[in-house]
């Protein structure tokens, strides 16, 4: 495996070692417990920042906040002026993104050479393709069948003050997805990230400052799922709760939100099958199949970790497929040339490794990877190898149960029937490749595989024109599309006797 060592001594403005602060009605301020939390550099174990631990009486606050600027100047701007906003916000981003791309890198471990899909131009686009609906979210005028002149008409509002609450694995994204609708629509926001990656979405939100958005539209709530996500999800006063991260925590949510029936959507977890006709570009099939399970080491809800590999090319798949993974190279995040970075923490390592552990006991077989990786720089850091398991079986825990490593379980199949029911064969439905040659066959597993997304001869492509979203456990709603807009605003009729 190749390594490489990087210096990650690069200092910026916002990591001047002063603690980070919550963001509450335009004002950044300390938690009201005066708590704080540390987060590390993935690559180096190394402590970057403190970070406010907020409380309940923290999510109050910001509540409040998001409840006074929703009916207070953010709901007087005209569409317009809301568009300009989304615009304004689009322009600073994308003035800052390689700082952001480097706070990104430092605090979660994504490698800062990624692919150009995770550019300036790329995340920044969800903001601008929902700033166009700003002055385009109309009602309907609807005939009736009274027998009076009755004039019917429905009107779409903002659904009110939104929990957004986001994982750590790709925080830029992660961020700028929730908050593109929000700001559309006139929603008003409070920002819970993960606390193993805060400081994008805490610079982030200096940046909303700079492109002039109204104090109290976001609000910025850091520190654990136990106390913030809870306060957030139970609170009388939040209108909807957009999640994304597991499954389980995802039910705990819906629990929480029958208080007062909250909206919800939900991007939850995966097991994605990818499924490789014997017809298919083996090299191409080879290298997007590999990196749709290692591309962020692995943490991608969206992850192929289930290759299903037609039985005639089989151990020509698992051959080339070896040979790419020991090609990557493996290194500090912050070093273009590293392909694989770290895992966000040593609690991720822990549990990436303890499936690479029940895999062998299960009898699944490594061909390439299969222990943490080790060696001079990689020592401090949380490197896991890439690992491709073979001789697994679909009823194994390394093959059914989401990893969010770079770890991958390849299964040979022998007919389209069979490779369907077993790609369906699991409760999460979030997403699912097809590599092949044979239009019938592409369209034919489109179709029939149970999952929100389905890509043909790539793999983990987005647009923010295309809805995405789960089915069965992977969650409920999507993010993107037009359909994304729904879960923000209610409809209104509006009954008016003329005669």
């Amino acid at each position: 495996m190749t390594t490489i060592a990087a210096s990650a001594d690069q200092r910026l403005p916002f990591l001047d070692g002063r603690p980070k602060q919550l963001l509450i009605g335009g004002q950044w301020a300390d938690a009201a417990s005066g708590r704080t939390f540390t987060t590390a550099n993935p690559s180096t174990g190394a402590t970057i920042a403190e970070i406010a631990a907020a409380d309940a009486t923290d999510v109050d606050r910001a509540v409040a906040a998001a409840r006074a600027a929703f009916e207070g100047p953010w709901s007087r701007l005209t569409p317009a002026q809301r568009q300009g906003l989304v615009w304004a916000v689009a322009d600073v981003v994308e003035a800052n993104f390689e700082e952001l791309k480097f706070l990104e890198s430092v605090d979660m471990g994504m490698p800062i050479g990624s692919a150009p899909a995770a550019g300036a131009e790329h995340a920044v686009s969800v903001l601008r393709y929902f700033a166009g609906f700003a002055t385009k979210l109309g009602g309907d005028t609807l005939p009736n069948s009274m027998p009076w002149e009755i004039l019917t008409y429905t009107l779409r509002s903002p659904v009110g003050v939104v929990a957004s609450i986001i994982p750590w694995n790709s925080p830029i994204n992660n961020v700028l997805w929730k908050l593109a609708p929000v700001l559309a629509t006139g929603c008003t926001m409070v920002l819970k990230p993960a606390e193993e990656a805060s400081l994008v979405p805490l610079r982030i939100g200096e940046l909303l400052a700079e492109a002039g958005l109204p104090d109290g539209v976001v609000n910025i709530v850091t520190g654990p799922g136990e106390t913030v996500g809870v306060a957030l999800t139970e609170h009388r006063d939040v209108d909807k709760v957009a999640f994304t991260g597991s499954t389980a925590t995802g039910q705990a949510i819906v629990r929480a939100s029958a208080g007062n029936l909250k909206r919800l959507t939900l991007e939850l977890g995966g097991k994605s099958p990818d499924v490789v006709f014997a017809d298919a570009d083996l090299r191409r099939a080879v290298a997007g199949a590999t990196m749709g399970v290692f591309m962020n080491s692995g943490q991608a809800c969206t992850a192929g970790t289930r290759i299903f590999v037609e039985r005639p090319i089989y151990q020509d798949f698992i051959d080339a497929a070896s040979e790419y993974a020991q090609k990557l190279t493996l290194g500090d995040s912050l070093d273009p040339g590293t392909r694989i970075g770290p895992v966000v923490s040593e609690t991720q390592l822990d549990r990436v490794t303890g499936y690479l552990g029940i895999g062998a006991d299960e009898g699944a077989r490594a061909v390439v990877g299969g222990q943490r990786a080790a060696g001079g720089s990689l020592d401090d850091g949380y490197f896991v190898e890439p690992t491709i398991f073979v001789d697994a079986t679909d009823d194994m825990r390394v093959a059914t149960e989401e990893i969010f490593g770079p770890v991958a379980c390849v299964l040979p199949f022998d007919t389209v029937d069979e490779v369907v029911q077993r790609a369906n064969a699991t409760s999460f439905g979030l997403a699912g490749g097809v590599w092949t040659k044979d239009l019938s066959k592409a369209h034919t597993l489109a179709h029939r595989m149970k999952a929100g997304t389905v890509w043909v001869n790539t793999y983990n492509l987005f647009d923010p024109a295309i809805p995405f979203g789960g089915h069965k456990m992977s969650g409920w709603g999507h993010e993107c599309g037009p359909d994304a807009l729904d879960a923000y605003l209610t409809t209104k009729a509006v009954w008016v006797r003329t005669d």
